[in-house]
C-alpha cells in the first residue's frame, strides 16, 4: 500500500474552481457580478481566461463579486446567465492585435465576438445565442487578450500575454466597481 505524501499545507488549500451546480443556487446572485473565463487551459495562450481567474482567485475579492473558471464548458454555464444580471467573460482572441492587446467589447449577438475567436469560439457564439432566447438577458462585457498561436499541449503562456494579466485585472475591477454603483 502506498503511503500519502499530503501535507497538512497541502490539504489546506482551497480549489481553484468549483464545478457545482449547486453553486448557483447558494444565494441570490441578483445584485452580484461573475467574472467568468474561458478558455483552454491545456492549449497555452488560449488559455489566457482561465490563468486571469486563477490570479484573481488570489485575490481579496469584494462580496458582491464572484469569479468562476469557465474552461471551454459552452452549454454547460447557461445556469450562470439565469442568476447573474450582469457578466463579464475573459478569453483569448486572434484578431491580428498586437500579442498582449486588451480590449472590452459589449456582445450583444454571437455575431458581436471578434470573428477570430479562438478554438472554442462556435460553442461560445452558440451559448451566446441560446442565452437571447432566455426571457431575461445579463448584460454581457468581454474582455479579450490578443493572441498569436495556440500551442497544444502546454499550460505556458507567452510572456508578452503573461505580462499583461495584471493589467486585466486592473481593468476589469475598475469594470466592476462602476456596475456596483449601478446596481446599488
Amino acid at each position: 500500500m502506498e503511503q500519502s505524501t499530503n501535507t497538512k499545507s497541502d490539504l489546506a488549500k482551497k480549489p481553484i474552481a468549483i464545478s457545482s451546480d449547486a453553486f448557483y443556487f447558494e444565494k441570490d446572485k441578483s445584485r452580484s457580478i461573475l467574472v467568468l473565463g474561458v478558455g483552454n487551459y491545456l492549449m497555452g495562450d488560449e488559455g489566457v481566461g482561465v490563468h486571469l481567474i486563477q490570479h484573481m482567485d488570489m485575490m481579496e475579492l469584494p462580496n458582491y463579486l464572484d469569479i468562476l473558471d469557465g474552461g471551454t464548458g459552452g452549454f454547460l454555464l447557461l445556469n450562470c446567465f439565469e442568476s447573474y444580471n450582469k457578466i463579464i467573460f475573459v478569453d483569448a482572441t486572434m484578431d491580428g492585435q498586437p500579442e498582449g492587446t486588451i480590449s472590452l467589447i459589449r456582445p450583444k449577438f454571437a455575431s458581436d465576438f471578434p470573428s477570430a475567436l479562438s478554438v472554442h469560439d462556435v460553442g461560445l457564439k452558440d451559448m451566446i445565442e441560446a442565452v437571447y432566447l432566455m426571457e431575461t438577458q445579463p448584460d454581457l462585457y468581454l474582455f479579450t487578450i490578443s493572441i498569436e498561436k495556440v500551442e497544444p499541449m502546454t499550460t505556458e503562456l507567452a510572456p508578452k500575454v503573461e505580462k499583461v494579466i495584471p493589467e486585466a485585472i486592473e481593468q476589469i475591477m475598475d469594470l466592476v466597481d462602476t456596475l456596483h454603483h449601478q446596481i446599488s
